[in-house]
């Protein structure tokens, strides 16, 4: 991107694991970068979104990451919790893109899960939710495409951030040398991929799924 005039990112999620690291990145090609925490905006609470969104107006490039929900099966998994995580992983998201304006050739970069492909039945909350707002953005890609704003999906494997601790336990390291590369993904890899886009300016991957997860997926599209 253009970087004569001091360009803003707003990260959610940006004050640990994948976020941090975006955050990171983007702070060292010279952006000014809103690293927003739980505190700053909690995107199952719509009128969050919206105090937020009314805060910080507008942004070059918009990076939405959340946490993710507890791993249970569908017969497990409460009304509540079926409510919640609606807000958290979809409609909290589409609101913030209703109220909170991207500029004229940004970004938009959603974080989301290699499970896209390949839903998991331990993980219904996190397929279900994830897959429908990757939906949306692959929809609103064209509009957007207008103004020249690009949007990607990134799709990680497993990272090495607390989330992922949280979901192995101490089962992680032999969970890891079941992976293809012996390993879990490092926040920085997906801070990198974002920052090379933006950096070189890369607009025709408009609307594209790219999957980060060291080759853990079946699929070939």
């Amino acid at each position: 991107m253009e970087m004569s005039i001091k360009k803003k990112a707003v990260v959610l999620g940006g004050t640990s694991g994948m976020g941090q690291a975006i955050v990171e990145a983007l702070s060292a090609l010279g952006f000014s970068v809103v690293a927003a925490s739980k505190k700053d905006i909690d995107t199952s609470d719509l009128e969050s979104v919206k105090r937020f969104a009314r805060k910080e107006q507008h942004t070059d490039i918009l990076v939405l990451n959340t946490g993710g929900p507890p791993a249970k099966q569908f017969f497990e998994i409460t009304e509540t919790e079926w409510l919640t995580y609606h807000n958290q992983l979809f409609l909290g998201f589409c609101v913030l893109l209703k109220e909170l304006a991207v500029k004229r050739n940004g970004y938009i970069f959603l974080i989301s899960t290699h499970h896209l492909r390949e839903p998991s039945a331990k993980l219904v909350l996190s397929s279900a939710y994830r897959l429908a707002f990757a939906s949306v953005l692959k929809i609103l890609s064209k509009s957007y495409a207008a103004q020249n704003i690009t949007c990607v999906t990134i799709a990680p494997g497993p990272i090495k951030t607390a989330r992922l601790t949280a979901l192995k336990g101490d089962g992680l390291k032999e969970f890891e040398k079941t992976l293809p590369l012996g390993r879990a993904g490092e926040p920085r890899e997906v801070a990198d991929l974002i920052a090379a886009i933006v950096e070189h300016d890369i607009k025709y991957l408009n609307g594209v799924i790219i999957n980060l997860d060291g080759g853990l997926s079946n699929c070939l599209f």
